[in-house]
């Protein structure tokens, strides 16, 4: 059995820099064909210098796949004369609290002050997308953060707001009020709940932030990417850390899903009789949401058995050592 994926695309993606972006960006350019790529990095992505130096980074790295990296700016207040310049360069800006994840220090502390650059943003038409949690007990976070999405939502009713990587069935029912809120995913957030990660021996190559959720929290997500809800999309938010920095006494945050992505959404999506919806769940919903046109490109995945390597460089996957049914077998240019 075979599945064609046309142009599939991760609507969050971390790259990092240096050696981990030359480790890393293959193996997400060879199975999509573009990516939302986050500004995060220790050096923040957050003037037209870095833009432009990042962005030459992540070209060099995948160079030899057909790939188009949408950047990312990573909030601050700035000028329109900014943002006017970097418009063609990005695909909206990530807005990050401060301290709520890996290197948001600098991020928004006063959720107040952030209006001016909205109101430029939404003159542009440039896109928000949000880390959207607050500094509340974890497993509320999230819910502690949807009255923010709602208050801009109505404030702004012409800028595109996209609540990133949710894990919440109040999350998923906030897509369906507001028609200028859209939403990412994670593959990770589809396969597992708070007890993979602490309900045994601790796993630290599960621990995310957002943290996994309850099983109800999880069914609900399922239940939207397996309809392929018009207002979701996929986003990995693969976010890779060197072994040293996941099994120590201060684990990293993140998942890195990169190199087993299809494979296990094509699993998930054919276990419950959805293998239609995938095309629209990783690719559809996407352009229709931001307007993009990525390049053209044919990924076949086949149903044969693919064992997943213990690590990539100093990095664990999803999934390490485990066989996974699906594989993809070609890539090909339309």
């Amino acid at each position: 059995m075979e599945l064609q994926l046309t142009s599939p695309l991760d609507m969050h993606l971390h790259l990092r820099e240096g050696a981990m972006l030359d480790l890393v960006a293959a193996l997400s350019a060879r199975d999509f064909a573009g990516a939302v790529v986050m500004p995060n990095l220790v050096q923040p992505v957050d003037s037209l210098e870095r833009l432009a130096y990042y962005g030459a980074a992540v070209e060099a790295a995948t160079s030899n796949y057909t790939f188009a990296p949408y950047l990312t700016l990573f909030f601050r207040a700035y000028d329109e004369a900014t943002l006017a310049a970097a418009r063609p360069q990005i695909i909206g800006l990530k807005l990050y609290p401060d301290g709520v994840t890996t290197n948001s220090a600098g991020g928004v502390r006063d959720l107040g002050e952030i209006e001016p650059t909205l109101t430029i943003m939404e003159r542009l038409g440039i896109p928000l997308l949000v880390h959207g949690e607050s500094h509340g007990f974890v497993l509320d976070r999230e819910v502690e953060f949807l009255s923010v999405y709602a208050r801009l939502a109505r404030r702004f009713p012409s800028l595109t707001i996209v609540m990133e990587h949710i894990t919440t069935a109040a999350a998923v029912a906030l897509l369906d009020e507001y028609p200028n809120l859209y939403a990412t995913v994670t593959l990770h957030h589809l396969l597992i709940t708070l007890d993979d990660l602490a309900g045994g021996l601790l796993q630290p190559h599960l621990f995310c932030k957002p943290i996994a959720k309850r099983p109800e929290d999880r069914a609900a997500l399922r239940s939207a990417a397996l309809r392929a809800h018009p207002k979701l999309m996929f986003g990995s938010d693969s976010a890779p850390h060197p072994l040293s920095r996941k099994e120590s006494s201060g684990c990293a945050a993140g998942v890195f899903t990169a190199p087993v992505i299809l494979p296990l959404l094509a699993e998930l999506f054919e276990r419950h009789d959805a293998l239609p919806q995938l095309q629209a769940f990783v690719s559809d919903n996407a352009r229709a949401i931001y307007g993009v046109r990525p390049p053209a490109k044919t990924i076949t995945l086949a149903r044969t058995p693919w064992a997943v390597p213990a690590s990539y460089g100093d990095v664990v996957p999803f999934f390490a050592g485990q066989t996974l049914p699906w594989q993809v077998v070609t890539r090909s240019n339309d």
